[in-house]
């Protein structure tokens, strides 16, 4: 069982926090998974200060206070990933204290985020994916700006598409609400995948609001001006995701693809079925999800025996 969540903080600064995690479950829509990691690694950031802190306290750090602690905890040798995804909850927060007008701390805005190295492609969980497609409609420019994003990469997590093949989709040449699509991939070659719900009706959400009328023919998926988006602007959004989240660098669009194909093998899809699916040309290339999928089996292994342990 996991230890409670308990904050060195006065009785005003506790409430805030309480709104502060309502805001995100009510507003944002997190997960519980989400929810539990933001509070406590919000904990660990209040509980580095000596002294009970306060409103006060916290409108008044310089940003040799936030180096302190980002130094403290690298020196306990802790993940990047660990600390990159700590630093993110408690900028998430004093974002949110300046959005409700409660105070603010400039200082904070020139905190960094670690470095991460690149390695395999990290295999989103389910809850982080449902959140990673709540926060590209939060965080967008516009409402049908945002609604596109998520549509966009409910395809890529839904249909296991690449980037360009979901960009390249025209209007009125497949039926989202169908068990299958046809898509033309790399080398003119076509193959059908999947269609999960969750992919129409974000298809849906998005046309209803796009304020550009569409005809056959017409690009799906547009940009500020109407013309067909690029790809550079859905990787612009993820990483506007990926740093509000505190994920690391691996988590890109395509990342989603990659979460598709390990979530399909760990529901006992056999190899040969995933590269169809895919669209790869060689069984080699499917073949480093089993890597992937190994590294995401140890980290669970890993995270369970440390609760038993708690």
């Amino acid at each position: 069982m996991k230890e409670a969540i308990k904050y060195h903080a006065d009785t005003e600064l506790q409430g805030v926090i309480e709104s502060w995690l309502k805001f995100l479950k009510d507003e944002r829509r997190y997960s519980a998974h989400t929810l539990d990691a933001y509070a406590r690694d919000l904990a660990l950031f209040i509980n580095f200060f000596d002294e009970p802190v306060t409103l006060d306290f916290l409108s008044n750090l310089e940003i040799r206070d936030f180096r302190a602690f980002i130094s403290a905890r690298a020196a306990k040798n802790i993940e990047k990933t660990s600390l990159a995804r700590e630093i993110a909850a408690f900028k998430n927060f004093f974002r949110w204290l300046n959005k409700a007008h409660i105070l603010k701390n400039a200082a904070v805005s020139i905190v960094s985020t670690p470095r991460l190295k690149k390695s395999l492609p990290k295999s989103l969980d389910v809850s982080e994916t449902q959140d990673v497609l709540i926060e590209a409609k939060n965080l967008a420019t516009s409402g049908w700006q945002g609604l596109r994003d998520q549509a966009v990469l409910a395809l890529l997590y839904g249909c296991g598409l690449r980037i360009s093949e979901a960009l390249s989709l025209n209007y009125g040449e497949a039926d989202f609400h169908a068990d299958f699509m046809r898509v033309k991939g790399k080398g003119n070659k076509e193959r059908l995948v999947p269609l999960l719900p969750l992919v129409g009706q974000a298809i849906d959400a998005y046309l209803e609001a796009l304020p550009y009328p569409r005809r056959k023919g017409d690009a799906l998926f547009v940009g500020a001006r109407g013309e067909r988006v690029s790809p550079r602007i859905i990787q612009r959004s993820m990483q506007k995701i990926r740093n509000y989240m505190g994920l690391p660098d691996t988590v890109t669009p395509h990342a989603l693809r990659h979460s598709f194909a390990t979530h399909l093998l760990a529901e006992g899809t056999d190899l040969r079925s995933i590269q169809e699916l895919l669209g790869h040309a060689s069984l080699a290339t499917t073949q480093r999800y089993t890597e992937a999928s190994v590294e995401t089996v140890k980290r669970e292994y890993a995270k369970a025996f440390d609760e038993e342990k708690a």
